[in-house]
């Protein structure tokens, strides 16, 4: 069991490692001109291919940037490797993802732009179908906020972590739950991805959260993976759980819908996803259940209105 536990933990390290190096601009540098003007180009290897990127109009700031993550990456790199070989000991061999589980991955990602859409207006981003789809592409947009921005990028950073084979074949477990909401944080809070230790407020009701203890809240998760009951009703139950423990200081509901569909999806059910047309009834929902009442209404709304199967 320990040795199980050490590789799903190598697992998931070696995941957040690759997308922190996916996200890196890095490789050997060149500077190509064209009318006087300098561009920044980099050529790096890609599963044995040779690849070129154009990186941006010259700067030295930009110049520094890409030389310093050129040694960044390196240094990753380098982890990589050791969990690979610290995996390789204790015998690990890469599992075959089910058919039905890669049949729901590539359906999550071709409403990868709908779901993270309907995530930012459940937040309240100021945001359209359009720009949103500009934004996940790498393109720009007008009249938007950086902090909307970033919300997006960041659930897309989410998003594809958890579509990663090796983090599909993970347990939907805390640890788990805390990276997400370390990359749905990023750049909001130092403290991403720990669990809050200062009182919150919700907004519509009186009730107060209780402080989360992480003992209790890894039992309690424990409690529902373990329950006699079908996989989507236990993706709900993960989904409104997380939401009322207000586990962390910010993005628990982007935190929530994503954790919950890394179970829905490994076992190839589906996904969750509150559409923009029923928010505010999702939002009014969410204040009894939160009070601890008419918990059923909200479960039979999510599965009703929010749950699309790929059967």
């Amino acid at each position: 069991m320990e040795e199980k536990i050490e590789i799903m933990s190598l697992l998931q390290s070696k995941q957040v490692l690759e997308h922190e190096l996916q996200l890196l601009v890095y490789g050997a540098v060149e500077i190509r001109e064209n009318n006087s003007n300098k561009y920044i180009y980099v050529h790096y290897r890609d599963e044995g291919v040779v690849l070129t990127k154009y990186v941006g109009e010259y700067s030295e700031e930009l110049y520094s940037l890409v030389l310093n993550n050129s040694i960044k990456a390196r240094e990753l790199k380098k982890q990589i490797k050791e969990i690979t070989k610290k995996l390789k000991q204790l015998n690990y061999i890469e599992e075959e993802l089910p058919e039905k589980v890669e049949r729901n991955i590539d359906f999550t990602k071709r409403n990868l732009v709908d779901t993270i859409y309907k995530q930012a207006i459940l937040e309240g981003v100021a945001t359209t179908f359009a720009d949103t789809e500009n934004i996940i592409e790498g393109g720009k947009v007008n009249n938007m906020t950086s902090e909307d921005i970033l919300k997006i990028i960041n659930l897309k950073h989410a998003w594809e972590f958890i579509l990663n084979k090796n983090v599909i074949l993970s347990d939907t477990n805390f640890a788990l739950l805390c990276e997400i909401n370390k990359m749905v944080e990023e750049g909001f809070y130092y403290s991403a991805g720990k669990v809050r230790n200062v009182p919150v407020k919700i907004g519509g009701t009186a009730w107060i959260p209780d402080l989360p203890i992480e003992s209790v809240i890894k039992e309690e998760l424990e409690d529902i993976l373990n329950r006699e009951m079908n996989d989507v009703d236990r993706a709900i139950e993960l989904l409104l759980y997380t939401m009322k423990k207000q586990i962390f200081i910010d993005g628990n509901k982007r935190t929530s819908v994503i954790y919950s569909n890394h179970y829905l999806i490994s076992k190839g059910k589906g996904i969750i996803s509150i559409p923009t047309d029923l928010t505010e009834k999702f939002k009014d929902l969410l204040i009894p259940y939160y009070e601890g009442r008419d918990e059923e209404k909200i479960k039979g709304f999510i599965k009703e209105k929010c749950y699309m199967s790929i059967d």
